[in-house]
């Protein structure tokens, strides 16, 4: 058992209390189970926190493996574009549905997504994950504020009629490319009078930052051929959004990999968190970002794999082992991101970023009964010396064998416990031959 709060156990357990809280944890031949109670072995695995996963796109299930090897802005117009086209709420649901079938079966007990339809939020409602759903806003024209706000304030107070102890809702002014300075405004602004969670995609790519610090880049002719003018906005994105007020509602800035050592100071100052999205951002080709110096200036940083469009997989172990590798290479030492760093990063630190780590994260009583269990069985696992560097550095998602959010089972021995898999999977590809014949028409 690897707790986080406490050494690994061996032989552990956790015992679960009826209101779904976490009643007792230390070694299984010490703990009394209640009359009645089922004990569940586990065999040869790992029992962890829940996996917490601070940024992905659940709607954008469709697009795995079908926007590969575009030039950023390029890779936005395609989506887009065949959002516009080919994908209708039906679409939506499914691929959200799609996003928690995968995510329930690779540990993941609490998502963070950002997206522009309401199809996340129902998913994780129906599945019985944990999460956090930040609807987008957009408009790159100031002239568009006003309205783009009534928009997004309608879907968000549908949104809230809906929300749960376990799904909140949120807002994401989406990026500096297609977001103005007084729609930034106008958004925090609302954030900080309704008490809503905010994600930002910032400081992304050079893209961004050309467009930012110099008018110019990738997105302004686009922009100017609209009639929008692209002018200097800010010595970086995160002095820009510090200015706009944005760094107040402390949002989840996500990415984040053009920063520089004053950008670091300001997120450190304001009490923002990040998404680290490593494999996205190398995949893409932006770049790493600057994790450890990040945490040495005290900021939260949580792991997120971004949209399965960018990513291709929605595996938090393997996006663990790639940050570790990437980090350690970009600084030629061996010892950023230890096996037990990396369990940190994957469960309490990410409860952390999104606000929840007096709920979740660690195996401690009185906190949700959110866990997850790695099976150690594998040829590609075995043998076993460190149970955490078995879990971050030889296991996969696929060897993930229980799921459980408060006490209830949502994955186990194969099969999802809340949502039909077989008929979400067919809803899916039908879903999915619309975009395919979209993107080759």
């Amino acid at each position: 058992m690897l707790p986080v709060a406490l050494e690994p156990i061996r032989d552990g357990a956790v015992m679960v209390g009826a209101d779904g809280r976490i009643a007792a944890v230390g070694p299984a031949a010490a703990l009394e189970p209640h009359p009645g109670a089922e004990v569940v072995e586990l065999g040869e695995a790992a029992l962890l926190p829940g996996l917490v996963n601070v940024h992905a796109h659940p709607e954008l299930s469709l697009f795995r493996g079908a926007l590969e090897d575009l030039r950023f802005r390029d890779w936005i117009l395609r989506l887009v574009g065949t959002k516009r086209v080919a994908m209708d709420d039906d679409d939506y649901r499914a691929a959200a549905r799609w996003t928690m079938v995968e995510a329930i079966r690779s540990g993941m007990t609490t998502l963070a997504g950002t997206e522009s339809s309401a199809a996340g939020a129902v998913a994780l409602r129906e599945s019985g994950m944990r999460g956090v759903l930040y609807r987008e806003v957009f408009g790159p024209d100031p002239a568009q504020a006003a309205e783009s706000m009534a928009e997004l304030r309608a879907a968000v107070d549908l949104l809230r009629r809906d929300e749960t102890e376990l799904v909140r809702i949120g807002v994401s002014p989406h990026a500096p490319y297609t977001v103005s300075d007084r729609l930034f405004r106008a958004a925090a602004e609302y954030s900080l009078a309704e008490d809503l969670p905010m994600a930002v995609h910032a400081s992304e790519s050079q893209a961004e930052r050309a467009l930012v610090t110099a008018g110019e880049g990738d997105f302004a002719p686009g922009l100017r051929a609209r009639g929008i003018d692209t002018p200097v906005r800010g010595r970086t994105t995160v002095e820009m959004l510090d200015r706009l007020g944005v760094l107040d509602a402390r949002p989840l800035l996500i990415h984040c990999v053009t920063l520089d050592a004053e950008d670091i100071l300001r997120i450190a100052e304001a009490g923002c968190a990040i998404a680290h999205c490593p494999v996205a951002n190398a995949k893409l080709g932006h770049g790493i970002a600057p994790y450890p110096e990040l945490l040495e200036a005290g900021v939260r940083v949580g792991l997120g794999t971004d949209s399965v469009g960018s990513n291709n997989r929605l595996d938090l172990l393997e996006e663990a082992r790639i940050a570790s590798v990437v980090h350690r290479g970009r600084l030629a030492s061996h010892e950023i991101l230890s096996p037990a760093d990396l369990l940190r990063l994957c469960t309490l630190d990410g409860a952390a970023a999104l606000g929840m780590e007096d709920r979740v994260g660690t195996l401690e009583p009185g906190k949700d009964a959110d866990l997850c269990a790695v099976s150690l069985a594998g040829a590609h696992v075995r043998p076993v010396h460190s149970p955490e560097a078995a879990v971050f550095h030889a296991a996969r998602a696929s060897d993930v064998i229980l799921t459980v959010v408060k006490g209830r089972v949502l994955f186990r021995d194969g099969a999802l416990a809340t949502l039909d898999e077989a008929e979400i999977a067919a809803a899916m590809e039908v879903s999915a031959t619309r975009v395919r014949r979209a993107l080759v028409g």
